[in-house]
């Protein structure tokens, strides 16, 4: 495993981190709760040392569960990232979207950063994770009812009381982030970021590099299209949020295996998965730190791992993104 500095700070995360939205279940067709300790333990072993959760996966589920997984390893060997300003068990802010919890009902998830409530965000993830402190603590969603100083304010006073190490930011545009600067130093920000998802390279990509700010990329994989495990007619669980997601158009399924099918030589001559050069392609990527890989299970997470030790040559990475340029999908 290969291991990267976190913008100017002293934290060195895996280039794979353990994306642990799925673990909690919530909008993924349900958990396993074993299977997903198991995953972790396994990334773990493999040298995944970094897990990024949030409260809101599973409503406290995800932030459990790692918290029952990283028992026993010594806290200073792994990182912990989560976030704070989602809820679902306060009706403030902006409202996002209806959504049912992991038993089926029906909930509200809000975006709301007040600073008091970041306070009692930032208590109650402490104690599921069962750690005193968290690595880097993320907004999860820029929330248009708070300024943005008031937020940032109160990571500062975590930070200050030794609760949070390092502040980043999830889903910020360049604007939100010179905002937010002025109040506390921003480690990163989290941005959805793959092969079919590239928005980012014109603006925030540029600002981050100018700035030594990391950039964390989450689905990198496209939350599974980009496996190839994936074709037309394909049957998602119930609650799986990707059933209605464009990517998942059999349309768009039938290009991208296509594209897929073009670069999989290259991936058997690396002796890799479609999903492990995927993960290598997009961590060679300009202003990319690290990248967020989701795993139900230790034979997941172990595949997701092993993508670090693949190289990729500048012919190469040049061949797999002119194929990729031809790759235009429907919205």
């Amino acid at each position: 495993m290969n291991y990267r500095t976190l913008g100017t700070t002293d934290l060195k995360i895996s280039e794979v981190t353990f994306g642990a939205w799925a673990a909690g279940g919530w909008m993924w067709g349900g958990t396993e709760r074993k299977d997903s300790v198991d995953a972790v333990k396994a990334a773990y072993d493999f040298g995944v040392t970094s897990i990024d959760t949030a409260p809101i996966y599973g409503q406290g589920t995800s932030e459990e569960i790692i918290g029952e997984a990283l028992k026993g390893i010594p806290r200073d060997k792994v990182q912990i990232l989560t976030k704070y300003g989602m809820r679902w068990d306060v009706a403030k802010g902006d409202m996002f979207f209806k959504s049912k919890d992991n038993q089926g009902k029906d909930i509200d998830i809000y975006k709301y950063s007040g600073k008091e409530d970041i306070i009692k965000e930032c208590e109650d993830s402490l104690r599921r994770l069962r750690t005193d402190y968290i690595d880097l603590y993320q907004i999860h969603w820029p929330d248009s009812t708070t300024p943005i100083g008031e937020t940032m304010e109160a990571v500062t006073k975590l930070i200050e009381q030794g609760k949070v190490r390092y502040a980043g930011v999830c889903n910020y545009n360049v604007e939100q982030m010179k905002e937010a600067e002025k109040f506390v130093k921003l480690a990163s920000n989290q941005v959805p970021y793959s092969m079919v998802n590239r928005g980012i390279e014109s603006d925030v990509v540029p600002y981050c590099l100018d700035n030594q700010k990391s950039i964390l990329a989450y689905s990198p994989l496209e939350r599974g299209l980009l496996t190839g495990k994936m074709k037309p007619g394909y049957k998602f669980g119930e609650g799986d949020h990707r059933a209605t997601a464009h990517f998942f158009k059999d349309e768009n399924l039938i290009r991208t295996s296509a594209f897929l099918d073009k670069i999989k030589p290259l991936a058997d001559e690396k002796n890799a998965t479609l999903g492990q050069l995927v993960i290598r392609w997009t961590l060679e990527q300009p202003g990319i730190t690290i990248t967020l890989v989701g795993a139900r299970n230790a034979v997941q997470a172990i595949e997701n791992a092993k993508a670090s030790d693949i190289s990729l040559s500048e012919n190469e990475l040049n061949f797999i993104t002119s194929e990729l340029n031809k790759l235009v999908l429907v919205s």
